[in-house]
Formats: structure tokens, sequence, C-alpha cells
């Protein structure tokens, strides 16, 4: 089995662990489930390796490359085919938002939709159900943090506020990875079962109820 087989092989694994339906072109059915991923896709540009449908619209791709490689080195393969769709082919958006790049052992994310899109590291395919819901929103979540509303400072201490904004700055910005990867597993460490809820409380002392409450007011 040559080095890709091997890879796609894998990918395929992974995508039923993640809830998709793995098919291939010749077979295609894409009422059998939430999501489909259909394998040697036809576009303009070629065959997308994988084409990601969800509730029978196209919405992303996935490169599949040999174990080894360099995946941002694929990007502009992986964004092609996001580009090169078939005319008439139902989708969420064109191009579509969603690329990623696989070995079967290390995974690349793109969303398009994101302010400045940039690959990210994954530890499994996102769900069916996850893509649907983000395909679906106007902006992604980088896109709506970097435009919260001014925080209302009302009955919120200095340590609060200062605590508050330090967070939505860097969730916001181009650590949003960093910050998520970095805050939330210390925190659990000390919050078994870590929430916002539960980060709101014991970090900023705060209720998250409240808080939103206040900024509503």
């Amino acid at each position: 089995m040559k080095p890709e087989e091997k890879a796609r092989q894998k990918i395929d694994q992974l995508l039923l662990a993640a809830g998709w339906q793995v098919q291939d072109h010749k077979d295609l059915n894409l009422g059998a489930s939430l999501g489909v991923a259909v394998r040697e896709f036809p576009v303009s540009t070629g065959y997308a390796d994988y084409m990601l449908f969800v509730d029978r619209k196209a919405a992303g791709v996935i490169e599949a490359k040999p174990a080894g490689t360099t995946l941002t080195s694929a990007e502009h393969q992986s964004e092609k085919y996001l580009c090169s769709l078939p005319p008439g082919l139902p989708c969420f958006q064109n191009p579509l938002p969603f690329a990623y790049e696989s070995t079967g052992v290390e995974t690349f994310f793109r969303d398009l939709k994101d302010p400045s899109a940039s690959s990210r590291r994954l530890f499994a395919f996102h769900t069916p159900e996850t893509l649907c819901a983000w395909a679906s929103d106007a902006a992604s979540l980088r896109g709506r943090l970097q435009r919260l509303p001014p925080l209302i400072t009302d009955g919120l201490r200095d340590c609060q506020v200062e605590a508050i904004s330090k967070l939505e700055a860097s969730l916001g910005g181009c650590d949003f990875d960093k910050t998520c990867s970095g805050v939330f597993p210390r925190v659990d460490n000390m919050i078994p079962g870590c929430t916002f809820e539960k980060l709101f409380q014991e970090v900023f002392h705060i209720s998250l109820g409240d808080l939103v409450v206040s900024q509503t007011k």
C-alpha cells in the first residue's frame, strides 16, 4: 500500500469516528447522512481528495497527504479546490469555508470566514453537526470575538474589569488558539469539568449569568 493510500485509510477511520459517512463518488448519496465525505470528488481544477457535504450542501474539502508531509505546504491545494466547484453544486458559500489538510496522523484546519484565516492543528475532525452550525453562521467565532460590544463596568471591581478585558483581547486576537489551549487546561486542573460558567465564577469571581444580565440592561 502506498503512503498516501495509508493516509486515506486513517483519514476514513477518523471521519467515521467523527460521525461522517464516507463514500466513493460513484456511490454518491448525499441523503445517507447529515455529513457525507465523498472521495475523489471532481472539481474544475481536478479531484478533491474529499469533499465534505453537510445537509446535502458542500461545506469544505480535505487534502490528504502521506505521513511526514509538512501540511502547510498543501494549503494552496486545498484552497484551490475550495474555489473550483462545479457549476450548480449546492454549497453554503463559494468559495467553501472549511479546509483541512491531513496525513491521518496530523490534521490542520482553516475556517476561511476567520478575519485572518490561518491553519491550526486538530486532534480529530469536526462533527457534521459542528460544521453545519458554523457554516450557517454569517461570521466565525473569531470574527464575532473581534466585534464584542464595549464592556459595561458598573458593579465590577477593577481586577474583574482587567481580567475580562485582557481575556477578551486575547480571544479576539491572533493568539486565540494559544489562549484557549493554555487557559482552559490550567483551569480544568483546578476545576474539573470546567465550563465558561465555572471559569467566570472561580477565576473572575462573578456569575456568568449576572455578567450577562449586567451587560444587557
